[in-house]
């Protein structure tokens, strides 16, 4: 994550600020995933059933790709310096758009899309990420996410 003056950081409005590192998503993570979040449907999780289906292999889980977002995008952000937190704001225009086989490598690419103040020190960081799949044309995904910065001081008398 690059921290940067709130004045430069506006200035990379519409500019990519930054790519992950590449990432494996391995079937063990996959299996856990599904473990915590009661999710075992065979595409994921039975090695044997998925390889006779349409993927040939299992495949992770949207919502593992998308978990993973906070992690690939701290790598790839550009943020206010001088922030007491950040705060996950939520998503906008999430589409999983293919699919991520066991085994393969992820990363994320994030470009700068707005920057608002929210009043009593918050400052919206709006970041359009797609998570590319090593060696496929086409993401696993793409959304709009939203960074809610609460400046330091913010709310104190």
């Amino acid at each position: 994550m690059q921290l940067v003056p709130l004045a430069q950081l506006v200035e990379h409005v519409g500019r990519e600020t930054g790519r992950s590192e590449w990432f494996t998503v391995d079937q063990g993570r996959i299996d856990r995933f599904a473990d915590v979040t009661e999710d075992h449907q065979w595409i994921h999780v039975d090695g044997a059933a998925a390889a006779e289906g349409p993927f040939g292999v299992p495949i992770a889980h949207g919502f593992l790709t998308l978990s993973l977002l906070s992690y690939l995008n701290e790598q790839a952000a550009m943020l206010p310096e001088h922030a007491a937190m950040f705060i996950n704001y939520g998503l906008d225009r999430l589409r999983f758009i293919n699919p991520v086989p066991a085994g393969s490598r992820i990363r994320a690419v994030s470009t700068l899309s707005d920057v608002a103040d929210k009043g009593d020190g918050g400052i919206l960081v709006s970041a359009h990420v797609v998570v590319e799949i090593e060696g496929e044309e086409r993401p696993a995904l793409a959304a709009d996410l939203l960074t809610l910065a609460v400046m330091d001081g913010a709310g104190s008398a």
